[in-house]
Parts: structure tokens; C-alpha cells; sequence
């Protein structure tokens, strides 16, 4: 156990030693001109502003979650629930710190070299900061709790539920501890995700609403005041927010299985299956080991990119070169991992108890089932959104037809993409099940994210390049760094979708297991874990379920319009009242939009991210755990579809649009008509591939987290329940 802890200890002290190597040489490169370096400034006062702002909300939010968790639960989850905010708070700042430094350095290496090669390495670099960040603190903060309460306070190795808390609730120690922090991270990353995601498009909305649309300027021309905000978005949005949000969705992978090992080891027990208890240890140990070797791998895979000498002219390539590099180490060294760890069980025993059909390796192809499941999602989000295959090509091409049509056209091209990634997640879920059991559904969303470092790293790349090509507009760069910047953005929003697929396929993997804990947390041990779709309770509440995500996707829809609203008065108001700025002789008033995008989307934030947290827990109060576990399914199957959907037609847009401003639809370049409708297509695609997409997959696990973690309380004190007593 102890030499796990230490690899553990390792890897995450690998990542943030690297990520602090990486953070410190892109600082050291030279930002550019004095107008360069002025408006770099801004955008980073400007993100700052923000995340100071949300961090203070968000910590009012933390301190009354993690009362509340200690009061019906055991202090100890409020802890961690505390050490998840923090490893999930300090990912997001941190790499958004990176990143307003990183973008400009991307311009000006652009400008200096004109060589996209150069200029990915640097993107590449900043986006690593975050990617070994994610990774490093969500590993950090799983060696503490191990060590802190696992260990030191002997958590570990109690399987019963023996923990009683005042209210007479008896809880297994160290599976409510780490339930409380993932909850911590999926705070974090539900505030950072919406937060972030509200004003990003806001401004990006209003910037192109009156600024393309309207005195149909240029993107990112310095005349438009709401600019320096929708930079501003890209790092608040796009490299926090998603920061916190695949370091929740890592955490809650790992933990998902962990907690469901302890429940089938009691299960076990009152079926005579055989599971002892080394046997316990070793399932709760694997996924520790998988993704400090997946940690390990990552470091490689970076570094096989940021090592090479000399980069090809096609940034997709080598991107994707550093991706499958992680992947296939990660895969080669856990075979090493599962056959070292397991060989010396029987096979029958590890069959019956745990569903094991492949013997000692069982959990290696279960995780190696998610790896390949996510790897395949990502080829398809890359077919439906990039500009080289016919889905975009065709939507590009509808532009020439109207804004109606490219709209049509592109709502068609989501719904119909729903389709093949649901089919692999389908297979993921049955392959992995017959091999590993349950434990394998785990191992699987466990294995779809166990490089997510790298993942990461290629995402964060696109925010980078996009606010690198801003600033080059801004600046007035030679159109020549802008076409490079521009496919590097291009490329961007592809890896987006890319890394928004294996979001939402490992946060329904890993959703499904938290869903046979929730079952386990309340039903007899011993009795078949059965949910009744048939009985009224449940079927009311999975079509309930099934409408939450709609509720909660159109309220952040409605959000954005309301903060966009009022970037669009502000700008129209700037462009009335202070002559001069379109003729370029007067400066627009950039500070004010700035402030308009930061507390409108707080203030627009705080509903729909408590919906996740207030609607299972009131209606596990009144209608019982049955009622909930519907929820749970219903919200589940919508969100993934809605997730699908949004990413992918919104990254379709956003890449036709594109196509079209490069010259690849004849006669149809900047200022025609064909390329309004796509701006126009773009914009309706925008708070959908950037906010909706985004937060359905935390919305998911955190409805899963909060119903695992609260479910012992309301299992025994509901009204259903207490007027079923009181009548019978």
C-alpha cells in the first residue's frame, strides 16, 4: 500500500514539477511590442477580475456544502470536501494564469518565425500547464485523502458500514469521505463551467452581434469595446472552466469505482461469493496505480511534442501524435499493472464476485475498452465539426442559401450525430460489463480518462491560439500571422469537441457507477439490486429526470442572452456616444464590458448551478430514493444526447465559419452575404458548444455525487415514507 502511495506521490509530483517547468519557460519568451504587451495586460486584469469575483462566491457556497455535509454526515467528508475545492480551485487558476500569459507569446512567435510549427509548440506549452495541473492536483488531493484518512485514521481497510453518525445514520468510513471530495471538485467545476461558460459567450455574442453583424467590422478589430472581454471569455470559459471540469471528471471516474469495490465487497460477503478482503484492496487499488501510470504516459506523450525539433506545417498531426503516444503507454504499462496486481487470485473467485470472465486481466481490458471508446468518440467529434470531412464542408457551403438554412442545416447536423458516439458508449458499457462486471463500466469511464492530462493539454491549445489571434488582430499584426493563428484556432475547435466528447462519455460511464453505489447505499445488502422502471415512482421520476437537462440547458441559454443583452447596449451606447471610435481615432471604453461580462454571469450562474445540488436532495426528501434513482437515469440519457448535440453543431458553425473567412467556398469570402449567415449560424452555435455542451457532463455526475452522498439520510427520512407509516 505504502509503495502505491508513493507512485501516487510521484506521478502528481512529476506533472506540477513539469508544469511549473513549462510555466515558467513560456514567461521567459518575449511578449512582443509595446501594443502587444498592452493589450496582453488587459486581458489578464480582466481574467483576473473574474475569477477573484467568482472565487468569493464560490467559497461562500463551499463553507455552507461542507457544514451541512458534517452535520448529516461525518466531518471527515466535509474535509475532503474542502481539499477537492481547493485541488479543483487552484487547477482552474493556474491555468488560466498560463494562458494569459502564453496567448501573446503564441502571437508573437507567430510574428517573429511564421512558422506554425514554432507557434504550436508554444500553444502546446501553455495548454500543457493545465493538463499536468488537472492531473497533478486531482492526483495530489487522492494521496492526501488516502494518506490523511485512508491510512493514518485506518478508513481504508473498514468495509463495513460502521461509521454512526447523531442521526443514527451508519455510513462505510472511507467512501463518504471520498464522496466529499468529489463533491468538492464538482463544485468547483459546476461554477467554473457555468460561470466561465456565461462569460465567454456573452461577450462573445455581443461582440459580434453589433461588431460583425452590425458595423460589420472585423473579428477582434480594436474598435469594438466588447474585445477585450471576449478574450477576456476565452481563459475564464474555456481553460478554467475546463480545467475544473475534467479534473472533476477524472476524480469522479477514479472514485466511482472505488466506492462501488467496497459495496461489492459486502455484497459479496452476504452472498458467499468469496471476495476477501485482499482482494477488496487490490480493486481499490487499481485505479490508483492506472492513472499514476496514465500520469507517467502523459509526461511522455508532452514531452514527445515539445521535444521535437522541428514540428510539421499540420498542427492536427502533431497533436494527435502526442495524444495517441499517451494512450498507447498508458495501455502497454497498465497490462504490466493488472497482471502484477492480480495474478495470484483464483479465477472462479474473481469471476463469481466480481464478474471477472478474463481472469486477472479483466480490469485492464475494461480500462482499455474505455481508452479505445474514447479515442473513437474523439474521431467522430473531429468527422462532424472539422472542415476536412463532408458534414462541415456541406454546412459551410448552405451558408451561400441563407442564415435560415445554415441554421437548419446545422441543427440537423447535431441531432445526427448523436447517433454513432452513443452507439460506441453502448458497446463500451456491454463489452466492459462482460468482461469486469460492473467494476468494468467503472475501469472503463476510469480508462477513457486516465490521460486526460494530455487531453487536456490539446484542448486548452484551442483557447490559446483563439485569444493569440485576437491579440495579432488587435495589434495590427501582418495579415500572415493571423492566417497562422487562424489555423491554429481552426485546429482548436476541433481538439474543443474532441475533449467535450470524452467528457460526456466518461461522465456517463462513470455516472452509471455512481448509480449502482446510489443503489447499494440504500438497499438491503445481500437483496438484488433491482430499479423498477415499471413502477410509478420510478417512471415519474426518470420523466422528470429526462427534463431536468432541457430546464437546466434553457435557463443557461436564457442566462447568456440576458448578459449578452447588455454587452450589446453597451457597445451600441459606446459606438452613439464616443465619437471617432470607427474611424480609429478615439478608444472604445474596453474596462466597462469587462465589468458588465463578470457580474452579469455570476449573477446569472448561482440558479442553474445549485439546480444539480437542490433538486435531488428536496426531492429525495419528499418522494424517497426510488423517485430519485428515475432522476438520475432520465437526466443521464437526456444530458448525453443534449451534450452530443450542442458540441457538435456548435463546432461545426464555429468551423464553417472558418472555411468560409480562409476562402474555401468561391466567392464567398469576408463581407458577403454567405459569410453573415455563417457568422449568424456561428453565434446561435456559440453558448451551445461552449456552455450548455460543456456543463451538461457536470450536471450528471454532480446529481449522481450529491444523491450517493445524501442518499443514507434521505433513504430513512422522506415524506413518502413518513406518510406511508403514518397510514398503514
Amino acid at each position: 500500500m505504502q509503495l502505491i502511495i508513493v507512485l501516487v506521490v510521484f506521478a502528481a509530483g512529476l506533472a506540477l514539477a513539469f508544469a511549473a517547468f513549462n510555466f515558467f519557460g513560456v514567461r521567459k519568451l518575449p511578449e512582443g511590442n509595446e501594443k502587444m504587451q498592452e493589450i496582453a495586460a488587459a486581458i489578464r486584469v480582466g481574467a483576473n477580475a473574474f475569477i477573484a469575483y467568482e472565487y468569493q462566491v464560490l467559497l461562500l457556497v463551499i463553507a455552507i456544502v461542507a457544514v451541512i455535509l458534517a452535520l448529516v454526515t461525518m466531518w471527515q467528508a466535509a474535509v475532503a470536501l474542502v481539499v477537492g475545492a481547493v485541488m479543483s480551485g487552484c487547477a482552474g487558476f493556474v491555468g488560466m494564469r498560463i494562458a494569459t500569459y502564453a496567448n501573446v507569446r503564441v502571437a508573437n512567435k507567430a510574428r517573429e518565425t511564421h512558422d506554425i510549427g514554432q507557434t504550436v509548440q508554444v500553444a502546446f506549452r501553455g495548454g500543457s500547464v493545465m493538463g499536468l495541473c488537472v492531473g497533478g492536483f486531482a492526483l495530489l488531493g487522492l494521496a492526501a485523502v488516502y494518506l490523511v484518512f485512508g491510512l493514518a485514521m485506518g478508513q481504508l481497510y473498514i468495509a463495513e458500514s460502521s461509521y454512526v453518525n447523531y442521526l443514527g445514520l451508519s455510513f462505510i468510513p472511507f467512501t463518504m469521505t471520498l464522496s466529499g471530495y468529489a463533491l468538492g471538485c464538482s463544485i468547483v467545476a459546476m461554477f467554473n463551467r457555468v460561470g466561465g461558460g456565461i462569460y465567454t459567450k456573452a461577450a462573445d455574442m455581443g461582440a459580434d452581434l453589433v461588431g460583425k453583424t452590425e458595423a460589420q467590422i472585423p473579428e477582434d478589430d480594436p474598435r469594438n469595446p466588447a474585445t477585450i472581454a471576449d478574450n477576456v471569455g476565452d481563459n475564464v470559459g474555456d481553460v478554467a472552466g475546463l480545467g475544473s471540469d475534467l479534473l472533476e471528471s477524472y476524480v469522479g471516474a477514479i472514485s466511482s469505482g472505488i466506492i462501488l469495490a467496497y459495496h461489492m465487497f459486502l455484497q459479496s460477503s452476504a452472498l458467499g461469493t468469496g471476495m476477501t478482503e485482499t482482494m477488496l484492496q487490490k480493486c481499490v487499488l487499481f485505479p490508483l496505480i492506472f492513472v499514476s501510470i496514465g500520469m507517467l504516459a502523459c509526461c511522455i506523450g508532452i514531452a514527445s511534442l515539445l521535444l521535437k525539433k522541428r514540428l510539421s506545417q499540420d498542427p492536427r498531426k502533431e497533436l494527435d501524435g502526442a495524444t495517441y503516444v499517451a494512450a498507447a503507454a498508458t495501455i502497454v504499462l497498465g497490462f504490466l499493472a493488472a497482471w502484477l496486481l492480480f495474478r495470484g487470485e483464483d479465477s472462479a473467485v474473481l469471476k463469481a464476485a466480481l464478474g471477472f470472465s478474463a481472469g486477472s486481466l479483466s480490469p485492464w481490458i475494461a480500462a482499455t475498452i474505455g481508452v479505445v471508446a474514447g479515442v473513437a468518440i474523439g474521431i467522430l467529434a473531429e468527422y462532424y465539426t472539422s472542415a476536412d470531412y463532408q458534414p462541415t464542408l456541406r454546412l459551410a457551403r448552405t451558408a451561400e442559401e441563407g442564415s435560415a438554412l445554415t441554421i437548419t442545416q446545422g441543427l440537423a447536423l447535431g441531432m445526427r450525430s448523436c447517433m454513432a458516439p452513443c452507439i460506441v458508449l453502448a458497446i463500451g458499457i456491454m463489452t466492459s460489463y462482460a468482461v469486469s462486471g460492473m467494476y468494468g463500466v467503472a475501469m472503463a469511464a476510469m480508462g477513457m480518462l486516465s490521460f486526460v492530462t494530455v487531453t487536456v493539454s490539446v484542448d486548452t491549445y484551442g483557447p490559446i491560439s483563439d485569444n493569440a489571434g485576437g491579440i495579432a488582430e488587435m495589434s495590427e499584426l501582418e495579415p500572415e500571422v493571423r492566417k497562422i493563428t487562424d489555423t491554429l484556432d481552426s485546429v482548436g475547435n476541433t481538439t474543443a469537441a474532441i475533449g467535450k466528447g470524452f467528457a460526456i462519455g466518461s461522465g456517463a460511464l462513470a455516472a452509471l457507477s455512481l448509480m449502482i453505489s446510489y443503489l447499494y447505499s440504500f438497499n438491503e445488502v445481500g437483496t438484488e439490486l433491482v430499479l423498477n422502471m415499471m413502477t410509478p415512482t420510478v417512471l415519474a421520476g426518470a420523466i422528470v429526470g429526462g427534463a431536468l437537462p432541457f430546464l437546466f440547458s434553457g435557463m443557461l441559454i436564457e442566462a447568456v442572452a440576458k448578459a449578452a443583452r447588455k454587452m450589446v447596449s453597451e457597445v451600441r451606447r459606446q459606438f452613439r456616444e464616443i465619437p471617432g471610435i470607427l474611424e480609429g481615432t478615439a478608444k472604445p471604453d474596453y474596462k466597462t464590458c469587462i465589468s458588465i461580462s463578470y457580474k452579469g454571469a455570476i449573477d446569472e450562474m448561482k440558479l442553474p448551478s445549485l439546480l444539480a445540488i437542490v433538486v435531488p436532495v428536496g426531492c429525495g426528501f419528499l418522494f424517497g430514493p426510488a423517485f430519485v434513482g428515475g432522476l438520475i437515469i432520465g437526466s443521464t440519457l437526456a444530458a448525453i444526447m443534449i451534450a452530443i448535440f450542442c458540441g457538435n453543431a456548435g463546432g461545426a458553425w464555429d468551423n464553417g465559419k472558418k472555411y468560409i473567412e480562409a476562402g474555401g467556398v468561391e466567392g464567398a469570402g469576408k463581407g458577403s452575404a454567405a459569410h453573415s449567415a455563417a457568422v449568424v449560424g456561428d453565434t446561435v452555435g456559440d453558448p451551445l458548444k461552449d456552455t450548455v455542451g460543456p456543463c451538461l457532463d457536470i450536471f450528471i455526475k454532480i446529481m449522481s455525487t450529491v444523491s450517493l452522498v445524501i442518499s443514507p439520510v434521505f433513504a430513512q427520512y422522506n415524506l413518502i415514507g413518513f406518510l406511508s407509516r403514518l397510514f398503514s
